[in-house]
């Protein structure tokens, strides 16, 4: 029979477990703490491996924080591109993914949190995660309209980014921020940012005359 391994013995995990264990607790106490609180010592810690290791997958703290937002950015344009795919028509293709775009950041709230949160330290990141969503809508929107020139998909586009963006750093608000009555609440549902969004965006994408955006 195998021999039990000795108690206390650390587990083997392979090195791609092993960095996703890192990402993940790097997440964490970088949004509880913030990344300028946090040491490489308690992240380490935190995963159960010496600091050197950290080192040898990421090169240093700031490359820590550089791929856990590689990560979130990965992560989001598959959630968005696989919810895209199950559209049946224009209109849904951008319902869908902007639905998905909001459903993504609630369940990965901690990751977001960070990016915007050390958006100093990771401006050129944050950047890039908004030209790659921008990127992708441009590339839905020339699917259904191939003959719009693409300074004007990939100006739509944008408008959608940064409105999606907007609507999400205000859903994570605290109620009655920004001198909202204390009755209002910017807690809404990613639902309820989705239909603002389309209410304002598909609205005028859907009234372009001879576009291949037909109204619903």
């Amino acid at each position: 029979m195998p021999s039990s391994p000795p108690a206390g013995a650390r587990r083997r995990v392979s090195r791609s477990q092993r960095e996703r264990d890192i990402l993940d607790a790097a997440v964490d106490l970088f949004s509880e703490h913030g990344y300028g609180h946090s040491s490489m010592d308690t992240v380490a810690e935190r995963v159960g491996v010496t600091k050197p290791v950290l080192y040898t997958h990421f090169g240093s703290k700031e490359g820590l924080l550089l791929a856990c937002i590689s990560r979130a950015r990965s992560e989001l344009l598959e959630a968005t591109t696989a919810a895209a795919a199950a559209a049946s028509t224009p209109e849904d293709m951008l319902r869908r993914g902007t639905r998905a775009f909001f459903d993504h950041l609630d369940a990965r709230a901690p990751d977001w949190k960070l990016l915007y949160a050390e958006a100093g330290v990771a401006a050129d990141a944050l950047e890039e995660v908004r030209a790659q969503q921008t990127d992708f809508i441009a590339t839905l929107l020339r699917a259904q309209s191939p003959d719009t020139d693409d300074a004007r998909l990939t100006g739509w586009a944008q408008v959608i980014v940064g409105a999606c963006e907007r609507l999400a750093v205000w859903r994570g608000q605290e109620p009655a921020r920004g001198g909202l009555p204390e009755r209002e609440s910017t807690q809404v549902s990613s639902e309820q940012a989705t239909e603002y969004l389309m209410e304002m965006v598909w609205t005028g994408l859907a009234g372009r005359d001879g576009g291949q955006f037909p109204p619903p």
